[in-house]
């Protein structure tokens, strides 16, 4: 799984980059303000997580975190801030802005190990997936392909169906991937759940048919 850090102080950045790595098998990206960050996202980056420092001369993190939630396509993404200020009211700016979590410098492997296991988690090896459930292998690839099929039928949802039937579908694609050991498709499968961006629904289900792809 893509992680983004955004940081314009290189060592600030680079051990930021350096614990995320600590925490399991991730790709970590970097990007030295919040314009190089959205230059990243614009052309079709689409990491798992994003921490980003608050402060920045070119572009700070609550005016990317602004631009990414008002984004169509990017508006799920789960989006960290990172910052030495700890105050109320930039706590209540932050939420109030739609920031998934935020953490305080200097940094804790615990915060970000912990910002992770909550929005990033990774994928299950199908070994442990067939072992947890009980299964054969032959078995877990027949359910797979039953997911693939259900996940290729949910394509065609738009944001105007109706909500309550849209989101009980989608938490129940989300329930399927966690089953089978996708975990960052389902975490991105509940993130657009209750909401009606035909955008943001899309990328989560693609996201998820190239995950069973890739699994099968």
């Amino acid at each position: 799984m893509k992680v983004l850090a955004v940081d314009d102080d290189v060592v600030a950045r680079m051990m930021l980059m350096h614990l995320v790595d600590s925490c399991g098998e991730y790709e970590v990206l970097e990007a030295e303000d919040g314009e190089d960050a959205w230059r990243l996202l614009a052309d079709g980056l689409r990491p798992g997580i994003v921490f980003c420092d608050l402060r920045m001369p070119t572009l700070g993190g609550m005016e990317l975190l602004a631009r990414v939630r008002a984004s169509a396509e990017l508006a799920a993404l789960p989006f960290v801030l990172v910052s030495a200020a700890s105050d109320a009211d930039t706590l209540a700016e932050a939420g109030r802005l739609g920031a998934d979590g935020y953490i305080v410098k200097p940094f804790a492997a615990g915060q970000v190990r912990a910002q992770l296991a909550r929005l990033a988690p990774l994928d299950e090896d199908p070994a442990a997936v067939a072992q947890r459930l009980g299964i054969a292998p032959e078995r877990l690839l027949l359910y797979l392909g039953g997911l693939q099929r259900q996940l290729e039928e949910a394509a065609s949802f738009s944001g105007s169906d109706a909500a309550p039937e849209r989101e009980a579908r989608l938490q129940r694609l989300a329930e399927g991937c966690a089953t089978l050991g996708l975990m960052d498709s389902a975490a991105r499968l509940r993130a657009v759940a209750a909401g009606k961006d035909a955008a943001a629904i899309g990328t989560a289900l693609a996201h998820a048919r190239a995950a069973v792809a890739r699994r099968l």
